[in-house]
């Protein structure tokens, strides 16, 4: 006896939920890819304090990927107005009053529900090592005060610190090749680990320290120069030294106060500047030569004279003094050795050069790589041009102008004679302010460092449908559904004829 009609429709609608089921399980199991879901952003606020003015940084990031993938960018910079915290000795609290403007830029960007769980940091530099160094009670003054202002606001306030210069420079270190993509990368639907030797290394110079960091082709033989980062299921040993007293403010007062010495016994308070242009003349309170703890040398018996200045325009002669800054003489007779007896390895790679080394090398146009005989002979010309030619070659730039020429002939000679670049391997220096649209420097390493946003560990990858892929499938989801509800429909409502 042959099937019924209610059978033959139940067996058809059983089958056809097989197939569309099946159907559905292949869709799922063939054609996925490896895919980023779009999330809503977050936030994190870094605070730059530098001896000679204050940044603040606003990084976004995608919130569900904080942990596995790299995207990081950078929603505000803004310079706070004023000097750097370290000048706030005679009225801590204002230090803290300083950061309010930009605070407020930073709390309008960010959506007001997500002020609670934005992560917030200041991070002071060498101006406050100096500090510290000299009066250690100024400086946590002035830390308490900017505490107190940014613990009061509605974000999540994770603290104010002094950075060691070696974290300085290793942060910047992360910062530079986290945002070039060169820790890891995410390609073709998976994570993968850049070339070997595609690493850069990273010069920063701030007002009163300088900082070298970069992975050396041989072992790191002073631990005390060495930091170890596990990222990405990667190790990395980096070398990084940072040089107090180095920074671009600290060397124009002690080049200017080794111009001093030189005239101590002389009744007049006069001294000619080989790198100051020629024409050019100022006055300078005594006093204020001598305050640094960077300065370590006899103190003249009337501090409370003015200092005339007066420029020679001659920068063989400035070369000279720059030199003098240094101690090479330490370093004789060791093989890997850069200045003041501090061990180092040959550079190796290429170099980002950012924050006063871009500044420098940037009003002197000189940021297009171009030869180091090129880069010689436009600073030693820029030199020797008068002072009133320069003045007017350049309205509105007064404050730093006659600085130029000394900033550009110490970076060379820090550079070359210091960390051992060579003809060769200067190509290797990119002087740039940015990369990737954020701006280099030591703030987004730390940043990521305190969060824990780079684990050790590669991340994980998750499996999705192209779109027209996941409709075909939602379609036969559908369709099996139908078909099983029919069949049960079938066999609890068709009656038995």
């Amino acid at each position: 006896m042959g099937l019924s009609w209610k059978e033959r429709v139940f067996m058809a609608l059983l089958g056809a939920a097989t197939i569309s089921g099946l159907t559905v399980l292949i869709l799922i199991l063939v054609q996925a890819t490896y895919v980023l879901l779009p999330a809503d952003n977050k936030f994190g606020i870094v605070f730059d304090a530098g001896s000679s003015h204050t940044s603040l940084f606003v990084y976004q990031w995608p919130a569900d990927k904080e942990n596995n993938t790299g995207v990081v960018s950078q929603a505000l910079a803004c310079q706070v107005e004023g000097s750097g915290i370290s000048s706030y000795t005679s009225d801590p609290a204002q230090a803290g009053e300083s950061l309010k403007g930009c605070l407020k830029e930073a709390l309008a960007l960010i959506p007001k529900a997500q002020h609670q769980e934005t992560p917030t940091f200041l991070g002071a530099t060498a101006g406050m090592r100096l500090l510290s160094q000299k009066n250690s009670s100024q400086a946590r003054d002035i830390l308490a005060a900017v505490s107190r202002v940014l613990g009061q606001s509605t974000l999540d306030f994770w603290g104010a610190e002094i950075l060691a210069g070696k974290d300085e420079g290793a942060f910047a270190w992360v910062t530079i090749n986290y945002i070039l993509g060169m820790l890891i990368k995410y390609s073709s639907g998976e994570w993968i680990q850049p070339a070997e030797g595609t690493l850069v290394g990273a010069l920063d110079m701030g007002g009163a320290s300088t900082q070298i960091s970069f992975v050396p082709g041989v072992p790191i033989l002073d631990q005390s120069t060495q930091v170890t980062f596990r990222l990405y299921g990667a190790n990395y040993s980096v070398y990084t030294h940072s040089y107090l007293c180095y920074g671009r403010d600290q060397v124009l007062n002690r080049l200017l106060v080794g111009l001093v010495q030189v005239r101590l016994r002389s009744p007049q308070a006069l001294v000619h500047h080989p790198c100051y242009h020629s024409g050019y003349q100022t006055t300078v309170p005594l006093a204020s030569l001598y305050e640094s703890p960077c300065i370590h040398t006899m103190v003249p018996m009337n501090l409370t004279q003015n200092l005339t200045v007066l420029g020679t325009g001659n920068p063989e002669a400035c070369v000279a003094v720059i030199q003098e800054l240094f101690n090479f003489s330490s370093c004789k007779g060791q093989r890997d050795c850069a200045f003041d007896g501090i061990y180092q390895p040959p550079v190796q790679g290429q170099f980002y050069a950012f924050s006063n080394f871009y500044y420098t090398f940037s009003f002197l146009n000189l940021t297009s790589r171009q030869p180091l005989g090129t880069v010689n002979a436009t600073i030693r010309e820029f030199c020797q041009r008068p002072w009133k030619l320069v003045e007017a070659s350049y309205p509105g730039q007064e404050r730093w102008l006659q600085d130029y020429c000394a900033s550009g002939l110490y970076i060379l000679t820090l550079l070359l004679q210091g960390y051992g670049f060579s003809e060769d391997t200067w190509p290797n220096i990119k002087f740039q302010k940015q990369a990737g649209d954020m701006d280099i420097g030591w703030t987004l390493g730390y940043m990521l460092n305190l969060t824990g946003m780079i684990p050790a560990e590669a991340p994980a990858q998750w499996r999705a449908q192209s779109y027209g892929i996941w409709v075909a499938a939602v379609v036969f989801v559908v369709l099996t559904l139908v078909a099983i509800l029919g069949a049960v429909a079938v066999q609890l409502f068709w009656r038995q004829d």
